[in-house]
This record gives C-alpha cells, sequence and structure tokens, in this order.
C-alpha cells in the first residue's frame, strides 16, 4: 500500500556547456592555484604567511606583547576574526610558532603548557583551552612601527577591521625563520638561520653589495641542532640560486661505562619515531648485529634516544653505518620561493637581502614621514599658541563674549589671524592652562621641534642615512636577541667517512632440522654433490625448506620459548656433517628441545598450536615481528596444556585432528579467528573424552584418508568419528615449510 502524501524528489538537471578546456583552466583552476599561492602557502619578504600575520597582529591588538598570558582558546577565538578557517588550523600555527614547539630558532609566542615537539609526530599538543600564550619579546622588532604608517593596512575577510598586508619586521625575519610550504604547481622551503649571522650579513650586505655572504653566513641553523656536512659547492649553490641541498646529522656522545650510544639532537626533517622505526627494521633483518636495542629516553631535560651496544662493538663504525643507513643522516633540499608584490620568485640569498632592504627602506622611510608630519602639525600648532601668547587677556575675552559655542572658533581664527586647527587646539585648553606660564613651557618646544624636522627632512633626502637607521636597527637586533649556533659544521674533509659495510651475501640455500634439534644450511650445490643426510643414532629429519641466506627463522621449543635468528648466523656446511646443536647454539635453558622451525617471510600467515586438551589456537605470525633484537620470545604460546602439535599456515586448509582413542575430526582454519595474543588458549574444537587427548594434527593432504566426508562436522566442537580401518594409509609425511 502507498503511502499518502508521498513526496517525490525532484531534481534540476544542470545544462550542459562545451567549453574549452584553456577557458576551464583560466576560469576555474587558475583563481583557485593562484589564491593558494598568494593567500595561503607561500611565504613574504617578512618572512610570513598570512596565517602567521593574522594570528600574531591578533595577540598584538589584544595587548599580549606586554600584559601576561591567557588562554590560547582566547586567542584563538579572536583570531577568527582575522582568519575565518577555523579553530583547529589556527591553533596549529600557534603551536608551530611557540617556543615549546622547537620548531623556530627564534620562537615568536612565549608559551606555557603542552605544544608538543617538532622532532616528535607523536607528542601531539594539549587543546588549546589547557594552555597559554603571549607574544615573545622579540616581536617589539616586528610591530615597533606599525602604527606609523610604514606599512599598508587592508580590511579583513568581512570588512569588519582593517589587518596590516605585512609585518614591519626590523631584521630579515624571512631567511630566520624555517619556513615551508606547499602550493598548486610550486613550492617553497626555507631552511633557517642564525639571527646574528643574517643581522651581520644584512649589515655587510648594505655597506657593500660584492660582500662575500658566506663570510658571514657560516651556514644554515636549526632549532633541533644536529650538525651540518659543510660541501663549500653546494652551499654557495643554495646562496646564489635558493635551490640545493645539504646533509644534517645527528650528535651523539658514547657512554662507556654503560656501553651504549646517546643521541641527543637529530636533524631538522625527521622525527623520533623516523629514526627508531628504521633501526628497529635494520635490527629485524641482521644489519644491525652490534646493537642490542634502542629506547626512546626523551623527557622534560630534551631529547634522548639510547642505543645499547653488544661488548666489543665499535660505537665509531656503527654510527657510520647508522648514518648512512637511517634517518639520522638526513637530506634538507632548498628552495627559497618567496611572494614578491604578489608574485613568487625564486631567490638567492643575495637576491632576498636586497628585496628585504630596498622593502625596509620603504619602511623606514614612510615611518620618518609620519613622524615628520606629526612634529609639522604639532609644530604648526604651537605657533598658533604663541600668537595667543601676545595677548591672552584678547582670547579669553573672544571666548567669553561669544554667544554660541560653534562661533569660538571661527572668532579665534579672525581674532588672531590663525587657521582652523590652531583654533581648535586653542579653544580646547582647559581654562587652568590659559596662563602665560603654560603658553611659554609649550612655545618653548618650538625651536627643539624645528630642528627635528629640519634633521628628518634632511634624512629623508639623504639614502645613506637611512640606510644607517636599519644598520643601527640590525646592530640591537643582533646584540638583544642574538644566541650561539646550534647546528655544527663539519667540513667534508673532515668528516667521517661513512662506507658501508660489506652487504650480507644472499643465496639460495635449502635448510634441515632434525628431531634431536641438529640444524644444517647446505648449498644446492653442496646438496647435489653430497650424499645422504647424516644424523645421530636414533636421530631422524623434521622438517626442510627452500630459503636464502638473508631470510630470518624462527625456532620453537618445549618450553613455550621462540628463538628469532638469520640464517646467515648459521656457516654453510654439507650433508655429512651433523650441523649445529640448536640448544648450545642459541643458549637454551636445560632440558629445552626445538619442536618446530618456521620461516616468517613478509609476516604473513598464522601459527597454529594444537593442545592435548583438544583446543587449537590460531595465532597471528605478526605477533612475532619485534622491533627490537630480542633473539628470545617468552610466551610464544599457551602453558596451560600440553602441546599435541604445531604449523604454520599461509592460508586456510583443513586439519585432521587424532585423538587417543582412535577419533578422527576434519575442520577447516577458516572456522577460527586469529589472535595476536600469543598466549591465548584457543579455541575448542575437538571434545576429547576424560584421560583421552589428542595426539597429532596434520594437513588433510599427508593423512592418506580416503573417505574425507565422513569425519567432517558441521558444528565445533565435536567429538571426531573413529577412524575406519580402510581410511589408514601410510604416507610419508614432508614438512616443508
Amino acid at each position: 500500500m502507498a503511502k499518502k502524501n508521498e513526496k517525490k524528489n525532484e531534481y534540476a538537471e544542470a545544462p550542459v556547456v562545451n567549453q574549452a578546456i584553456t577557458r576551464t583552466l583560466e576560469v576555474n583552476f587558475m583563481p583557485y592555484a593562484m589564491s593558494v599561492i598568494i593567500s595561503r602557502a607561500i611565504p613574504e619578504i617578512d618572512g610570513f604567511k598570512p596565517a602567521h600575520r593574522k594570528l600574531l597582529y591578533t595577540m598584538y591588538r589584544m595587548g599580549l606583547l606586554t600584559g601576561g598570558r591567557t588562554k590560547s582558546a582566547n586567542i584563538v577565538g579572536q583570531c577568527m576574526r582575522l582568519n575565518p578557517h577555523g579553530d583547529a588550523a589556527i591553533y596549529e600555527t600557534m603551536v608551530r610558532l611557540s617556543r615549546g614547539n622547537e620548531a623556530l630558532l627564534v620562537p615568536f609566542i612565549d608559551s606555557k603548557g603542552n605544544f608538543g615537539k617538532v622532532y616528535s609526530r607523536d607528542m601531539a599538543y594539549a587543546a588549546a583551552r589547557y594552555t597559554e600564550a603571549k607574544l615573545a619579546p622579540v616581536c617589539q622588532e616586528l610591530f615597533r612601527d606599525i602604527d606609523s604608517n610604514c606599512v599598508d593596512f587592508t580590511d579583513n575577510y568581512d570588512s569588519t577591521m582593517k589587518e596590516p598586508t605585512l609585518l614591519p619586521t626590523t631584521f630579515p625575519n624571512v631567511l630566520v625563520s624555517a619556513n615551508q610550504g606547499i602550493a598548486v604547481g610550486m613550492a617553497s622551503n626555507i631552511c633557517g638561520f642564525n639571527l646574528a649571522e643574517v643581522c651581520n650579513t644584512a649589515i655587510a650586505y648594505i655597506r657593500n653589495p660584492s660582500c662575500d655572504i658566506s663570510a658571514t653566513l657560516l651556514a644554515p641553523d636549526f632549532s633541533t641542532g644536529g650538525e651540518i656536512i659543510y660541501d663549500k659547492a653546494a652551499m654557495d649553490e643554495i646562496y646564489r640560486t635558493g635551490r640545493g641541498s645539504f646533509k644534517i646529522r645527528s650528535r651523539w656522545r658514547y657512554i662507556e661505562k654503560e656501553n651504549l650510544i646517546e643521541i641527543y639532537e637529530i636533524p631538522y626533517t625527521t622525527t623520533i619515531e623516523a629514526i627508531m622505526d628504521k633501526v628497529a627494521e635494520l635490527i629485524r633483518s641482521g644489519t644491525l648485529r652490534d646493537v642490542i636495542d634502542m629506547r626512546d629516553e626523551t623527557d622534560l631535560k630534551g631529547l634522548k634516544l639510547t642505543i645499547s651496544l653488544k661488548r666489543g662493538a665499535d660505537p665509531e663504525k656503527l654510527m657510520q653505518r647508522l648514518f648512512r643507513l637511517t634517518p639520522l643522516m638526513d637530506t634538507y633540499s632548498c628552495n627559497f620561493n618567496i611572494l614578491v608584490a604578489g608574485t613568487p620568485k625564486q631567490m638567492g640569498i643575495a637576491e632576498i637581502l636586497d628585496e628585504w632592504t630596498a622593502w625596509r627602506y620603504e619602511c623606514v622611510r614612510r615611518r620618518l614621514y609620519y613622524n615628520l608630519e606629526q612634529k609639522r602639525s604639532k609644530l604648526h600648532l604651537l605657533k598658533g599658541l604663541s600668537k595667543i601668547l601676545l595677548d591672552i587677556d584678547r582670547a579669553i575675552k573672544i571666548i567669553r563674549e561669544t554667544e554660541e559655542e560653534e562661533e569660538v572658533v571661527p572668532n579665534l581664527m579672525i581674532g588672531f589671524q590663525i587657521d582652523m586647527a590652531q583654533a581648535e587646539y586653542i579653544a580646547e585648553i582647559k581654562l587652568r592652562n590659559i596662563n602665560k606660564q603654560y603658553i611659554l613651557r609649550r612655545i618653548s618646544e618650538t625651536g627643539e621641534l624645528e630642528k627635528e624636522i629640519s634633521d628628518l627632512e634632511e634624512t629623508m633626502k639623504n639614502r645613506s642615512k637611512v640606510m644607517e637607521i636599519i644598520i643601527g636597527e640590525l646592530k640591537a637586533v643582533a646584540k638583544k636577541y642574538g644566541e650561539p649556533r646550534r647546528t655544527g659544521i663539519v667540513y667534508e674533509d673532515d668528516s667521517d667517512s661513512y662506507t658501508e659495510e660489506e652487504p650480507i651475501e644472499d643465496y639460495a640455500v635449502r635448510i634441515f632440522l632434525s628431531k634431536e634439534g641438529y640444524f644444517k644450511k647446505i648449498t644446492p650445490l653442496s646438496l647435489r654433490m653430497g650424499g645422504e643426510q647424516k644424523f645421530k643414532e636414533n636421530d631422524s629429519l623434521s622438517q626442510s625448506a627452500d630459503a636464502t641466506n638473508s631470510a630470518e627463522v624462527i625456532f620453537f621449543t618445549n618450553r613455550q620459548q621462540a628463538y628469532k635468528c638469520r640464517l646467515h648466523e648459521f656457516d654453510d656446511t654439507k650433508a655429512s656433517v651433523l650441523g649445529d646443536y640448536l640448544p648450545a647454539k642459541l643458549g637454551m635453558d636445560e632440558g629445552e628441545n626445538v619442536i618446530y622451525m618456521v620461516l616468517p617471510g613478509d609476516y604473513t600467515g598464522c601459527m597454529l598450536f594444537f593442545f592435548e586438551n583438544g583446543k587449537v589456537a590460531k595465532v597471528d605470525i605478526s605477533s612475532y615481528n619485534t622491533k627490537s633484537n630480542r633473539k628470545r620470545l617468552t610466551g610464544a604460546y599457551s602453558d596451560k596444556s600440553p602441546l599435541a602439535a604445531v604449523s604454520f599456515i599461509r592460508e586456510d586448509t583443513e586439519f585432521a585432528l587424532f585423538s587417543s582413542d582412535s577419533r578422527v575430526l576434519l575442520f577447516n582454519t577458516a572456522s577460527l579467528a586469529p589472535k595476536t595474543t600469543r598466549q591465548t588458549i584457543g579455541v575448542s574444537v575437538m571434545s576429547v573424552k576424560p584421560r583421552q587427548r589428542i595426539v597429532k594434527a596434520e594437513k588433510l593432504e599427508d593423512t592418506g584418508i580416503s573417505n574425507p566426508g565422513r569425519y567432517r562436522t558441521r558444528t565445533l566442537p565435536a567429538a571426531g568419528s573413529i577412524l575406519r580401518p580402510e581410511d589408514i594409509g601410510e604416507k610419508q609425511i614432508t614438512l616443508d615449510i
């Protein structure tokens, strides 16, 4: 029955308009691309992106340059008047500019609380309601001239307030603050430089544009420290073109007493987690055989990664290898792409300093002109006041006898031959100040003002004097806020030689495990040339498999333990020898024996543990994939019931369970859900009677059962069926992995 008053969905079909692809790019793509480039991703000559500038200006307007800290959430809310991109984006910007995050050499925000760390992807910053912030003292150099008409202001997104198009930084912040941006079709990656070095370089360039920049700007400097491997040719190319790359490595020390290495500074381009993951991978692969484990011991005191070494390991050689194989040494790629007058431009250091100097020159001239106009205006008012001095009584009489208030100013203009601005100024003087002493004191400023105006006019006409003002400000900034370099410089000729050790030779082998725990690794050539496999008396083959010399192998023992190692750790042998005795080779406990061997490969598949009580545990092989170089894994499987059999499968298949009372049950391993807990007790599959147990488990194809349908069941657990004589077949079982 149809529902009453059922409304049908109505869709308006948009007309299909044929349009040339060039027109589509021009109308649809290019405006978006330019918006991202100009308004979001690429920094400008003041060193800030729009998001940075809006946030800092908001904090300045809130009085956070000199006042106390306030909740970050309050700042974020106020900033949304300028930045409509949402609170999360604004707060992420604040985090990066903060002292606590350590992303900048010269942080602009004095933070309190957890702001995360730039060198860790897992150290998340706290919510904005829990943290506090204010502007750092260095921000005085960003806003010193902001109210002197030295930069342009524009309407915000809804035209409710004004915001600066640039911040009048008194130093080349574009070279001091590390900045990265990805736009549409272009990107920018500007490395940071030491503040004092940048200021000294700017001074040297202003005085001599042909100066050697590398003499004062030694190398990039990063908040995370480390050491730059200095290649003069590569660095000169970066300085000249704004493109290129250089290597930066971690700083470390060897603690001989504890036989460990402490890494306390890492490259700016990486994180703790990236280093830990890579080292763990190398440990698992057997590449770093001298490393026991690696720990992250970073705390409030700072970054610290600890590497425990094996006895006899050479820390110098190990670190050389780690530098080569891990992000402990990384490459920083430079792309000095900066917006200049709304146009992205790739520039070298000299070009950047040239653009910044020209821009800063204009800022200073505009400031001087503003100050000049202010003084001229004041002088003009004082000259009007001096005319009042000639006849104060007359001025009072004019004001007193004027019947209407709006006629006071015109009457003063007529009475003393002054203009409206002067008359307004005189009319606003308090009655108590209309005396000779007050007027004389004010007029005495006239001479000083005239001298100051003359000096300002002379300065504005002389470019060199304006440049000296800029130089003076740069010197003051370097003296007040300059700090020693954090990133060291290691010249290539003096640096260690990063020669990689001989790689592990990889070739095909076949491995053999006997029931008594003897292990052999034999090459195919030796197998073809050799005779029968030799075993001890009463010993025989348990498992064999094809592998490669670099493959990983796991040995499970009767003590619920697993031992991991690489095949290259075993010597190649021949069929005529007994091989390595694993309990002695792997340092097993007394009475501990190997019961099963598996090649995990890429750690896909599952381990099957069959217990005598009828339960089966299906454990994901990835549970045995550890990050540390642990050869022994305790708790490899459950000890709640004796183990009847163990097997490794890549894909689900059918298994046959045999009980001590001659019953057989067939089941598919797909009916069991894999577990990640190694010590899981498993799921009941075969119901066994008291004083009965599971004696073995085999894949169906290895059993020789001729009529499998007789032993299958629809539900688990099940008791199974009595094994019929006609289903009993003798078949040689191969335990190839």
